[in-house]
């Protein structure tokens, strides 16, 4: 009985050196040849996760490589593009004047505004307006980079064509303060300014949070944002440009307030008068102001009841001036922030 014991346990210890063996030469199968083992094995292993990125932490969800960036556009599309483009194609003025003030140049660009001239673009050719581009001449141009206000239905139609001419295409949302801040960020890294983008965005941040710190708490004041063309009148909730500006200096916006479901831009006199603001900004769009004029009395001002409002007895009915409400104000943010805040609240942000 003893002899066998003993007999198993010397078979079991012969077996597992044999298995032992086996593996030691399994594992061998994907070492380097001698002679071919590099120096300093850790380097080697990294470069392929590396990926020649000098920032994967980078601010606002973009990467920033040694010669493309990365970023998810408009369209939550992730999007690599190539660095220094030399042929740039911009479709909306106030991402041209971003682009501009990044260091870039174009070669194209939409019709001008007269609140929103970038005076280093305007040898550039026209391809357009904003809301009709034209395809054709945005490509004789040959650009290597066209970049697109997402907004513009006509603008995202052409990114299939773009795609298939191997055109890198930049689709931007640039609607509120955050995406600013991005798109400034993208535009820096892809031109390489990097110097721009400290100096730039952080003094811009700093006055805008300075100015929003000093906004009363317990005013509770109440406002709408009327917005007015030709065609029609609609409102402007805290989704908005304005909106958020109104919003962050702590005035209740009316528009935020309609049932579930409902469209926010809808213009209704009668939740005005319920709501009765202490504020009324509008908005006007389009150079016919005499038309625009006609809109908003047919719409508003000739309505019996509108003299009754307490924005329009107390003077705080408000026609925001273009050039910082209508187009996006970009670098000049924490001017706008200052002239809405002094309007809102004139006793605390004096001269």
């Amino acid at each position: 009985m003893k002899k066998s014991i003993f007999l198993k346990i010397v078979l079991t210890i012969a077996m597992m050196a044999v298995l032992l063996a086996g593996c030691s030469k399994d594992s061998n199968k994907n070492e380097p040849p001698a002679g071919n083992t590099p120096e300093n094995p850790s380097e080697e292993i990294s470069k392929p996760e590396d990926d020649n990125r000098k920032d994967e932490s980078s601010d606002y969800g973009i990467v920033i490589n040694e010669e493309n960036v990365v970023f998810t556009d408009a369209s939550g599309k992730e999007v690599t593009i190539t660095k220094n483009p030399q042929r740039v194609v911009v479709l909306q003025n106030s991402l041209l004047e971003i682009w501009d003030q990044a260091g870039g140049t174009v070669v194209g660009r939409v019709e001008e505004s007269e609140d929103k001239i970038v005076e280093n673009a305007m040898s550039a050719e026209v391809v357009g307006s904003m809301g009709a581009p034209s395809l054709e001449k945005i490509l004789s141009l040959q650009p290597d980079l066209v970049i697109i206000a997402g907004s513009y239905t006509a603008q995202r139609e052409m990114v299939p064509s773009f795609e298939q001419n191997n055109i890198q295409v930049i689709n931007l949302d640039n609607d509120l303060l955050e995406d600013y801040y991005k798109t400034v960020r993208l535009f820096t890294s892809i031109t390489g300014r990097e110097d721009l983008y400290e100096n730039h965005v952080n003094n811009i941040q700093k006055k805008v949070d300075e100015i929003v710190a000093k906004a009363p708490e317990d005013k509770n004041y109440k406002g709408v944002i009327i917005f007015a063309t030709a065609k029609n009148t609609t409102v402007r909730d805290s989704n908005t440009m304005v909106g958020e500006m109104i919003k962050d200096l702590n005035v209740i916006n009316i528009s935020d307030s309609v049932d579930a479901g409902a469209d926010t831009k809808t213009f209704s006199i009668e939740k005005i008068l319920q709501e009765d603001p202490d504020f009324i900004f509008v908005q006007t769009m389009g150079s016919d102001l005499d038309k625009i004029t006609e809109r908003l009395k047919s719409d508003a001002l000739d309505n019996p009841a509108w003299a009754s409002l307490t924005a329009v007895k107390e003077n705080r009915y408000i026609v925001l001036p273009k050039d910082l409400y209508l187009y996006k104000p970009n670098d000049r943010y924490p001017e706008a922030y200052e002239g809405l805040a002094k309007m809102i609240y004139p006793e605390v942000y004096s001269e």
